[in-house]
């Protein structure tokens, strides 16, 4: 017999706290500017693939759904990721209502991810991170009604899940075993003792082929990528690091889940539920021991706030609805002052003021300012990310302007890292700038085989970057750099190249023929 919720009434419920997120979202979303790896994803959509060098081709695809539907705005660019989020909100209150919660674990479970500073921190930018833990909660909620109902069609909602979210960011597999392993070591592994099980899996793999055929032919490029990013970011982060982040990311929230979590372990009444801790235990073990940045574990939470919100019904039993709504304000109030630090929803000058008197205030959230260059800075660095690119689109406009007609004929545009590229390919289309060129990150898979241009408007980090190829040019021009103090970008230079050298391009070659191995 299909199993069929009693509380279904619970379901326009969780609506309340999914517009709650969405009108959070739309409020901040425009405040600031474009984020460098935003510019590099919707510069995919250009480049449709089934594989990038950093990410899967899910991310390029939307991006070209949404510059289609949309425009290419950054309120438009983040319509996607809003909505995403709001399905993550309205997916944890499922889970919720599956585990058995009422009107009062729904709310304290929502709202704890609607505060949470990791959930308002990565659930707004056009990004595969927000696409990812949406991919894990609707996974562990599919896994949840198999269990409850025994339906198949959840287990190849699982399979279908794992494979999109496999498109869609590669920590989705990790999260799927962890899930199967978990049942398989739970006393619900009957459950996956199924031909479908085999079915689920097919299919999750039959969607996630293409990728991996592509990986296969351009020699596994994300093998590259990782080993990069091991070398200039993974290996700064220690284990100690990376479990004293997961206990402050979500603030004061950490006690919802934490509570979820001991309950699923203890509660005889969730005890059918166990494997949701177990799938935790395995997937926080696997990243500590992989030096995982702190948000891979992001989309593993909101089935442990489901459960909290449970945990806390069972707490607040005997409770009156005055110490009831006490404990909501209690678990979420603390959380929302710290919301402009990662969301937004407060002009630039003011977020610097709210950031500093936080960290002043509770000194342990110092990580929210330590950069990837572990230095101590005024803003976080997705914001520092969010600003400069417009400045730097406009003086490589400036540049390319002022040439006569017969110079821009034979100028290209050559920019050193994958937001200045981005940046040029998005601003540039307003701007009627030519393709930019780069040899960092994807840009590399469309880049021309050879760079003779006379004329070549360099973008440069600083002035060592272009005074090393002095030997290569006849002479250089500087027209300008970023100025903005906040921006990561700051001393980012624009410059003319006069008359590059056979040999740069050579150079140019060489380092391409390297990419490409």
């Amino acid at each position: 017999m299909i199993y069929r919720n009693k509380r279904a009434e619970y379901h326009k419920f969780v609506l309340i706290f999914v517009l709650v997120k969405v009108a959070l979202n739309l409020l901040a979303i425009s405040n600031f500017g474009f984020h460098r790896d935003e510019l590099l994803h919707l510069s995919l959509a250009d480049h449709l693939d089934w594989g990038f060098k950093e990410v899967p081709p899910f991310i390029a695809l939307l991006a070209k759904i949404s510059l289609g539907l949309f425009g290419d705005s950054v309120f438009a660019s983040r319509l996607f990721t809003t909505i995403a989020s709001g399905i993550i909100i309205w997916l944890t209150g499922m889970i919720t209502i599956e585990l058995g919660g009422r009107k009062f674990a729904i709310a304290i479970a929502c709202l704890s991810m609607i505060f949470a500073p990791a959930f308002a921190a990565s659930g707004y930018l056009f990004q595969p991170v927000v696409f990812d833990q949406l991919w894990w909660v609707l996974a562990a909620w599919c896994m949840v009604r198999y269990v409850n109902t025994s339906s198949t069609l959840f287990l190849y909602g699982f399979g279908l899940t794992t494979g999109v979210g496999m498109l869609t960011k590669y920590t989705m597999a990790f999260f799927a075993a962890a899930l199967v392993i978990s049942v398989l070591i739970s006393r619900q592994r009957k459950v996956l003792f199924t031909k479908h099980t085999l079915g689920a899996a097919m299919l999750a793999l039959v969607v996630f082929l293409p990728n991996l055929i592509w990986q296969w032919q351009h020699n596994f490029p994300v093998l590259q990528h990782m080993s990069e990013l091991r070398e200039t970011q993974l290996e700064y982060i220690k284990a100690g690091d990376f479990i004293a982040q997961q206990l402050m990311v979500n603030g004061i929230a950490l006690f919802v889940w934490l509570t979820g979590f001991a309950f699923l372990l203890v509660s005889f009444k969730l005890r059918k539920y166990q494997f949701l801790a177990f799938a935790y235990i395995l997937i926080f073990i696997f990243l500590l021991q992989m030096n995982g940045k702190n948000y891979y574990l992001f989309g593993a939470y909101p089935m442990l706030f489901a459960a909290g919100g449970c945990g806390f019904d069972r707490l607040f039993k005997t409770a009156g609805n005055p110490l009831r709504a006490v404990a909501i304000i209690v678990v979420t109030l603390p959380n929302l002052l710290l919301l402009p630090t990662v969301l937004p929803v407060l002009p630039l000058h003011q977020t610097v003021r709210a950031i500093s008197f936080t960290k002043n205030l509770m000194p342990g959230l110092s990580f929210l300012t330590r950069w990837e260059d572990q230095q101590q800075h005024a803003t976080t660095q997705d914001y520092a990310d969010m600003l400069g690119w417009d400045e730097m689109a406009g003086l490589t406009a400036k540049a390319y302007h002022g040439l006569s007609d017969q110079a821009k004929a034979q100028t290209r545009i050559f920019a050193e890292n994958y937001g200045q590229a981005g940046a040029i390919n998005v601003f540039g289309k307003r701007l009627n700038l030519p393709q930019v060129v780069s040899l960092s990150s994807s840009f590399s898979l469309w880049a021309p085989d050879s760079l003779v241009p006379k004329y070549l408007i360099y973008i440069a980090e600083d002035d060592e970057g272009v005074k090393e190829l002095q030997p290569f040019i006849e002479r250089y021009v500087k027209i300008g750099s970023v100025n903005n103090a906040l921006s990561r970008e700051k001393g980012t230079g624009v410059y003319i190249l006069y008359n590059p050298l056979p040999s740069l391009n050579q150079r140019y070659k060489k380092e391409l023929a390297e990419l490409r191995k």
